[in-house]
């Protein structure tokens, strides 16, 4: 059972994607007990081998958690569909297994980029191909039923597993938009890759446990921090392009649902790297 006197069970779909096998390398770099993880993909890796867009749904231990990091977070229209397209047989193989749950992984690029902090009741503006496709994503929740409580992630950026701070060549020095007034370029809000596990532990948990968590929940540290002290933090070499006037200044969330459930530390450049470092060469 997904559910048991010792332990509960946590689907990961999408397990092969880069933020798949970080989180994978933090929950065993940090287990929780009893939480046992069920690694869901087509690698041959994965516990549970599933094409979710063209095979049936799998057998999985019955009554789990599903978190669901799988999708597609680049290229046209057409391949961003897939997004939605992936609702349906998901939602299909919870029913099957009687999950107790879904984690279903948004973003927080639903919300327009604006001065002030997107709250979870802030209306949905997507600017970007990806936030469109994902908030279309979210809206397909409403028409296929997995029969558990769902909790839809709207995630910060993750450091590590972002456009910024993910795989690059030592030698390449970045390109920052400038900002006027802002001297550390772009503000965003982050999440580290452990602080990110401990929030998903922590809210598996709770759906396991039949404890009722918001529909929508923002997922990121707090403060927001501007991209510039990231890269110094990192030891990374930097520098402003020309003036770009479609740079976002600002695209940051409000976080007090999350850390009324989940506290997270204070984020600090130094702790966001730091958390990186740990698991990434």
């Amino acid at each position: 059972m997904g559910v048991t006197l010792d332990g509960i069970d946590l689907i990961i779909t999408g397990a092969g994607g880069r933020l798949g096998r970080l989180l994978l390398a933090a929950g065993h770099a940090a287990p929780v007990p009893g939480l046992r993880l069920h690694a869901v993909g087509r690698n041959q890796n994965a516990h549970i081998q599933w094409d979710i867009l063209t095979d049936p749904a799998p057998d999985w231990p019955l009554g789990a958690v599903v978190l669901h990091l799988a999708g597609v977070v680049r290229g046209d229209e057409r391949s961003l569909a897939a997004n939605e397209a992936l609702v349906a047989p998901l939602t299909q193989a919870c029913r099957r297994n009687r999950a107790c749950g879904l984690l279903f992984v948004s973003t927080a690029a639903v919300y327009a980029p604006h001065s002030e902090a997107a709250s979870e009741t802030t209306p949905p503006a997507p600017q970007s191909p990806y936030g469109r496709a994902k908030l279309a994503a979210e809206a397909a929740l409403t028409r296929h039923d997995p029969g558990c409580p769902v909790c839809i992630l709207r995630l910060g950026n993750v450091v590590g597993a972002d456009a910024l701070l993910g795989p690059r060549p030592e030698a390449e020095v970045i390109t920052l938009d400038p900002v006027p007034g802002q001297p550390g370029g772009p503000l965003r809000s982050w999440i580290g890759l452990r602080s990110l596990w401990a929030v998903l532990a922590r809210l598996a948990r709770a759906m396991a446990r039949g404890e009722d968590l918001p529909g929508i929940l923002n997922v990121a540290a707090s403060p927001p921090l501007p991209m510039a002290d990231l890269l110094e933090a990192a030891g990374r070499a930097w520098h402003f392009g020309p003036p770009n006037p479609a740079v976002v200044p600002v695209a940051v969330m409000e976080t007090a649902r999350l850390q009324a459930l989940c506290a997270l530390p204070p984020a600090t450049p130094g702790s966001l790297i730091a958390e990186r470092a740990a698991l990434l060469p």
